[in-house]
């Protein structure tokens, strides 16, 4: 998956002029702070060295996952076409230019971002780009959301791993009562963050929401540690992504885990592909989350006729 290729060029603009030494560090400063899931008090994107590394490496594979869950939650409920867009912890837009790419008709959007550098540089990537009515708002996404108008579709993208847990249920309420129709949640896919997930999950479910993906069910969560529930998006590597983070590969792999729930249920629900598919000569097995509640292992060989080309087309993270 590659960024749209308007938001590639507005991002090679900014970026052209920075050193490369300099770019550089401040990418393995932030890794470094992701892979910490620091929560010291401090914005991982507070500075302007910080957002620059933050696009060069971090937002090809931020949009890829963002892309892949609305994707699924398009495909659960495929009336939905929200008008209206409330993104908490908006970064430099990720979520908006995912939103936009797949519902060009979106009309009004409001992201809140406490960070000043980067509220800047979302503003300059979306200037000339987005149609919709689009309003950047200063605020802290534990604190800051009393005066929020409601919106079809809420959208909280890695941001949790950067609050402290004992304010995500209360946010995590605000969050719901402010979504009209759907809310999003999207974190990173490690286990930690399919524990933030589950989280969410169950207070969303007692809440009275329908979970439209990428669960197919209400009922808990099948999958016991050191096993876990996230899924895989490969995302390409510019140039400057690569002499950024030293790196010979020209692709990536961002792993993520996701959790979309709505007022309205989705009009079927089909097993998810929950592990990367195990193919061979005349056949295919498929780790499936389906229905009834159960995860397990299933082979297709072709003597299942259609059922076989079907699972031979089927990737981690699709319904199947």
């Amino acid at each position: 998956m590659e960024l749209p290729a308007s938001l590639r060029q507005a991002v090679d603009r900014i970026l052209e002029k920075i050193p490369l030494p300099e770019l550089k560090q401040a990418a393995k400063t932030l890794s470094d702070r992701y892979r910490a899931e620091l929560r010291d008090g401090r914005l991982h994107m507070a500075q302007d060295f910080a957002v620059r590394a933050y696009l060069a490496t971090r937002l090809p594979a931020t949009y890829a996952a963002v892309r892949a869950s609305l994707d699924a939650l398009a495909e659960a409920r495929p009336d939905f076409m929200p008008r209206t867009l409330l993104d908490v912890g908006a970064g430099p837009g990720t979520v908006l230019w995912a939103t936009c790419e797949l519902w060009p008709d979106l009309e009004r959007a409001l992201l809140l971002e406490a960070s000043a550098a980067v509220r800047k540089v979302g503003e300059t990537l979306a200037a000339d780009a987005i149609t919709a009515r689009t309003v950047w708002q200063a605020g802290d996404v534990t604190i800051d959301l009393a005066g929020l108008q409601p919106a079809d579709l809420v959208t909280c993208a890695y941001v949790l791993d950067e609050i402290i847990p004992a304010s995500l249920p209360r946010m995590v309420d605000r969050l719901w009562q402010l979504t009209t129709d759907t809310l999003l949640i999207v974190e990173p896919g490690t286990p930690a963050g399919w524990q933030r997930i589950l989280a969410v999950r169950a207070q969303l479910i007692a809440a009275g929401a329908h979970l439209l993906a990428p669960c197919p069910h209400q009922t808990p969560c099948p999958l016991n540690p050191p096993d876990w529930c996230h899924f895989s998006r490969r995302v390409a590597r510019s140039r400057l992504h690569r002499l950024a983070k030293d790196a010979e590969v020209p692709w990536e792999d961002e792993k993520f885990i996701y959790v979309a729930a709505s007022r309205h249920a989705a009009p079927v629900r089909s097993a998810r592909v929950i592990a990367p598919p195990k193919s061979g000569s005349g056949k295919v097995l498929l780790k499936l989350c389906e229905p009834d509640g159960g995860a397990r292992e299933r082979l297709f060989t072709k003597r299942d006729g259609e059922l076989f080309k079907v699972a031979r087309r089927l990737d981690w993270g699709d319904s199947a």
